[in-house]
């Protein structure tokens, strides 16, 4: 039985040999049959894939042909918007000297901070006036803060190729003059009141204790009339502002004064930014006979860009007036001589519009070399920012007690006047023990008005450095809710409390949307804030900040101010949301050409009268040289919509499109939104789905307002800064 079904087997398997190899025949055919129809379907799609591309390609070739026919058309008009900026800088130049003129015949007797003379007779007065009261003081102050602010502004506010190395030189130099002054008058005061001292006391404790309280000053002070060893913590007014002392002050014949200045008049006043020597000279007025040349204050890169547009766009110009090398004007045509002024304000205007340009781009000019200190704990001033002004401690030694004699005051006056008690003593050999001279501790109170997002670091003033130290500072403690800090000093001096300048930056996310005719919102979402500031005309205000979601109140909210102004408060109450040069060295940017930068913020302001821009999470992605941002028709009087349809464009300075993605897309492309086409400007860009209101509303924009929002623009360079 068993070897027939071996063959029984054996057989079977020939059978199956046959109907596999037949099986496998078949799987062969099947695929090449699959692989044939596989080829033939991928030589279709590619084919199709191939006449999309290229037709794609035929149809980008046609866009660019399109945009290049058009671009000196596009130009030439945007160049004629764009004369908002030199007519704006010629009204703030006549603003400046109209404050001149107005000053003048106002006759107040107060000086004009900017002519020498008056500015040196002010203070020669000021230094022989002498017995003047810590009120009298205070009262003058007003006065001399309010000059040395309009020196600073003019330094700020005149632009660089209008400013000269004399004036500056002259200027800063008041400003030192004005400072010094200021607190040598008030130390003089304060010696004036110590004098009475024993007057003054107090009948509980003996010792005498004072408080002046204005809105640039506060002085607390307090006299060691009893010497009383016990009597170690000072507090002032029932407040938790004072001094822990040791001992051996507590026996001494001292005096102790917090002077707060809410001002700094500590910190070295900073560099003015000055435009490159090559590449600047002064703007002058034209006279009669002749027109100066000028050399246009552009980089090489503006320089060729504007030369490329004038090759382009301005060719008219050209044609009519040609600037020889020595400055005098050759007539090409008859319009020439028949319309000398004419042409004279065209060419003054025009190589005025090159010179805002070139200063708008040193704006956004990153510096090369990041500061270098030489000295370990040396504060960074280009990293770290002073809040809430100075509060200068000092021990002082008594002076002199008046004394009553026979219905006289007789006082003692020291020649030598004001004198500092040493603390500690230069030479403590008399003194046993290590521990005789200990840290005094002090309590602080932050200045109201400031808001620090992080504990603030104290500093001390190094005079002989003349620079901002932390060492020597321990103990520190922060209540947040009461405001109050306080720390420990081994040597009573100038002290500031410091923040980092770029807590706010990087920004999260923008928005600037119009809110009525030439007024715009500007929002600015940090990490720690929500800052909105209202633009119009040639003024500034803050809107409102809100802080953990709250709203937070400020003394600045519905103050106008000129955008140089505002800029400087916004800083001095610690919303800093407006980078300098060596910000880059301490904030991850996502760094921009700063052509590119300049010209999307000009075109920005320009259509900020009837669109919305706001922050694109796709700009981080794209290049350097290009800028990526949204943007919507926003009608003044349209109510704020909850989803409104943004469109996502980009600009490379000579080249603005739409895109096909928006904020909720899942991977970055340039690819062109469908039935868009290329353009050279954005304001072109945005006319294609724009409403004939809204570009009547960006045609009729008051320039000094445009000014002003590319100002804003250029200061918070919300493009890298995002």
């Amino acid at each position: 039985m068993g070897p027939k079904a071996k063959k029984s087997g054996s057989k079977k398997k020939r059978i199956t040999k046959a109907d596999r190899l037949k099986q496998l025949q078949e799987e062969e055919e099947k695929r090449q049959k699959e692989e044939e129809e596989a080829r033939v379907k991928y030589e279709k799609e590619e084919m199709e894939r191939l006449e999309i591309q290229r037709t794609e390609k035929e149809k980008l070739r046609k866009l660019e042909a399109k945009d290049l026919e058009r671009r000196n058309e596009e130009l030439e008009e945007l160049y004629l918007l764009e004369a908002c900026f030199p007519e704006a800088e010629k009204l703030k130049r006549d603003s400046r000297l109209l404050s001149q003129w107005k000053h003048y015949i106002q006759c107040d007797g107060s000086p004009d901070p900017s002519i020498s003379q008056e500015i040196n007779t002010f203070i020669s007065l000021w230094k022989e006036e002498t017995n003047e009261t810590f009120e009298a003081v205070t009262a003058k102050s007003k006065l001399v803060l309010n000059l040395i602010e309009k020196l600073k502004l003019i330094l700020l506010e005149t632009p660089s190729y209008d400013l000269q190395e004399k004036n500056i030189i002259q200027y800063q130099g008041s400003i030192l003059e004005l400072q010094e002054l200021l607190h040598l008058k008030f130390n003089i005061a304060t010696e004036i009141l110590l004098r009475q001292a024993s007057t003054l006391a107090d009948l509980d404790s003996g010792n005498m204790e004072k408080v002046i309280r204005d809105e640039n000053v506060t002085l607390y002070v307090w006299a060691n009339l009893k010497k009383n060893p016990r009597y170690r913590s000072i507090r002032f007014s029932e407040t938790q502002i004072g001094f822990e002392i040791p001992r051996i002050l507590a026996t001494s014949d001292i005096a102790l004064r917090l002077l707060h200045t809410h001002y700094d008049h500590v910190t070295p006043l900073g560099p003015v930014p000055t435009a490159p020597q090559e590449h600047t000279s002064t703007v002058t007025y034209f006279g009669k006979d002749e027109v100066k040349s000028v050399e246009a204050a552009v980089s090489k890169d503006l320089q060729e860009e504007y030369n490329e547009q004038e090759n382009e766009s301005n060719v008219v110009h050209e044609e009519e007036t040609k600037v020889d090398e020595q400055g005098g004007i050759e007539g090409q045509t008859s319009s020439v001589q028949e319309e000398p002024e004419a042409t004279k304000y065209e060419l003054e205007m025009k190589l005025l519009s090159e010179t805002v340009s070139a200063a708008q781009l040193l704006l956004l000019e990153n510096a090369p070399e990041k500061p270098y200190f030489s000295e370990e704990n040396e504060v960074d001033l280009c990293q770290f920012t002073a809040l809430g002004g100075v509060h200068h401690l000092d021990i002082l030694e008594l002076p002199p007690q008046c004394k009553p004699r026979k219905g006289w005051m007789i006082v003692e006056i020291l020649k030598e006047g004001l004198q500092k008690y040493t603390y500690p003593p230069e030479t403590a050999e008399d003194f046993e023990t290590e521990n005789a001279f200990p840290p005094i501790e002090v309590m602080l109170e932050v200045h109201e008005n400031v808001i620090f997002f992080e504990n603030p670091v104290v500093a001390r003033w190094d005079a002989e450095g003349k620079h901002w130290k932390t060492d020597g500072i321990s103990n520190v403690s922060y209540k947040s809710e009461d405001r109050l800090i306080t720390f420990s000093l081994e040597t009573l001096g100038p002290v500031t409390l410091i923040q980092d300048a770029h807590v706010n930056m990087p920004y999260q996310s923008w928005e600037l949307r119009p809110l009525d005719v030439n007024k715009v919102l500007l929002t600015v979402t940090t990490v720690f804030t929500e800052i909105q500031i209202q633009i119009k005309e040639n003024l500034c205000m803050l809107a409102s900040i809100k802080l953990n979601d709250k709203k937070h109140s400020s003394i600045l909210e519905e103050k106008w101010m000129t955008p140089v102004s505002f800029i400087i408060a916004l800083k001095e109450a610690g919303l800093n949301i407006f980078p300098t040069g060596h910000s880059h060295f301490y904030v991850v940017i996502n760094y921009k050409l700063p052509l590119v930068e300049v010209k999307a913020y000009r075109q920005m302001a320009l259509l900020s009268s009837a669109f919305a821009f706001g922050w694109s999470k796709w700009n981080t992605v794209c290049d350097s040289k290009k800028v990526l941002f949204q943007v919507r028709e926003h009608l003044p009087k349209e109510e704020p919509i909850q989803n409104p349809n943004w469109t996502l464009l980009m600009f490379s300075g000579d080249r603005a499109q739409s895109l096909k993605i928006n904020e909720s897309s899942d991977a970055f492309s340039e690819a062109l939104k469908e039935e868009t086409e290329f353009h050279s400007t954005l304001y072109h860009m945005v006319k294609d789905f724009a409403s004939k209101e809204a570009m009547k509303k960006v045609r009729c924009s008051n320039c000094q307002f445009v000014d002003s929002v590319c100002h804003m623009l250029l200061s918070t360079r919300l493009l890298s800064y995002s």
